[in-house]
C-alpha cells in the first residue's frame, strides 16, 4: 500500500512537472513571437518609375501600438539602419488607444527623422484618443520633423526625379478624398498612396489611379494557423482576405504590412512584427 502511494506521489511529481516545462516554454515561444522583428522585401516594378528612382527604396512600420524592441526602440531602429531606406513612412496606429504613451511614439519619431525622410498618417487608434492626446501626438510629431499627410498629396524629389506621395487621414478612406487627391496627376506619374485600412482596397482605392498603396490595420491576422492562414482581423473579421501581403486589381497593388505591436488581442501566433521593404524598379515600356 505504501509502495503504491509513493509510486502515485512520484507520478503526480513528475506531471506536474512536465506541466511547468510546457508552460516555460509556451511562454519563451510567446515571447519570441511578439518580440521577432523580421524584414518582408517587396520589388514594385511599373514604367512609370522614372530611371532616377530605380532602386529608390521604402521602408514602412505600421502599427506599433506603442510596442518597443530594446531600449528606446533600439533593436527597431538597428533593423531600419540595415536596410538603408531613402524614406520611412508610418502608416497609422503608431500608438495604442488603450495604453496611450505618447512619448514612445514621439522619441522613435525624433530617432528617425535623424537619420531619414519620415512621413506619417493616422490609424484608426489615433482617433480613440482624447482630442488633447491626439493633437499632442501629432504636434509632436510634426515638432520632430516628421511630414503629417493629412489626406494631402506632396512631391517627393529624388535628384533629378519626382513622384507623388498622397496619404489620407484614417477619417477620409471612404468616398472620393483620395480620387479628388490625385485625379489630376499626369497618368505616367509615379503615384503612391498611404492609407491605414486595406478593407477599402477594392471599392476605393483601386478605382483611382494609384499605382501602389502601403496599408497595415489588419496585424496579419493575429493568428496564422498552418493550413489555415489568417484567422481575424479589424475591420474584416474572421479568415480576412487582406491580412498581410501583395494583392493587385485594375492596375493598383497594395502591400499590407502585418504591422509591430499588438492591441486588444495582446498575443502574435505565426505571425512575427514586420517592417516591410519595398524597392522600386523601372520597368521598361517598350
Amino acid at each position: 500500500m505504501e509502495h503504491s502511494s509513493s509510486t502515485r506521489k512520484k507520478i503526480n511529481r513528475r506531471k506536474i512537472i512536465i506541466w511547468l516545462i510546457v508552460i516555460i516554454l509556451l511562454i519563451l515561444f510567446c515571447y519570441y513571437e511578439n518580440n521577432h522583428l523580421v524584414v518582408t522585401y517587396y520589388t514594385y516594378s511599373s514604367s512609370d518609375v522614372c530611371e532616377g528612382l530605380d532602386g529608390y527604396r521604402i521602408v514602412q512600420l505600421s502599427d506599433l501600438h506603442n510596442a518597443t524592441f530594446g531600449a528606446g526602440n533600439s533593436r527597431l531602429l538597428d533593423k531600419v539602419d540595415s536596410l538603408e531606406p531613402d524614406m520611412v513612412v508610418l502608416t497609422g496606429d503608431i500608438v495604442d488607444g488603450n495604453r496611450t504613451d505618447i512619448s514612445v511614439a514621439v522619441e522613435l519619431a525624433k530617432q528617425l527623422v535623424n537619420r531619414y525622410p519620415t512621413y506619417y498618417i493616422t490609424g484608426n487608434h489615433e482617433y480613440f484618443l482624447s482630442e488633447e492626446d491626439r493633437s499632442q501626438l501629432i504636434e509632436g510629431l510634426k515638432s520632430a520633423g516628421v511630414v503629417v499627410l493629412d489626406s494631402e498629396v506632396i512631391t517627393i524629389d529624388a535628384g533629378e526625379e519626382h513622384f507623388y506621395l498622397a496619404g489620407l487621414d484614417d477619417e477620409d478612406l471612404i468616398g472620393d478624398t483620395l480620387d479628388g487627391l490625385i485625379r489630376d496627376i499626369p497618368v505616367d506619374e509615379l503615384i503612391i498612396v498611404l492609407a491605414h485600412e486595406p478593407d477599402f482596397f477594392e471599392k476605393y482605392y483601386s478605382k483611382t489611379q494609384a499605382d501602389l498603396v502601403l496599408s497595415g490595420h489588419a496585424h496579419g491576422g493575429q493568428f496564422r494557423l498552418p493550413f489555415i492562414g489568417p484567422v481575424v482581423a479589424p475591420g474584416q473579421g474572421f479568415n480576412p482576405e487582406y491580412a498581410q501581403g501583395e494583392f493587385e486589381l485594375n492596375g493598383t497593388t497594395m502591400i499590407v504590412s502585418r504591422g509591430l505591436g499588438n492591441s486588444i488581442i495582446p498575443l502574435r501566433l505565426f505571425n512575427d512584427p514586420e517592417i516591410v521593404c519595398v524597392d522600386l524598379k523601372r520597368l521598361s515600356s517598350s
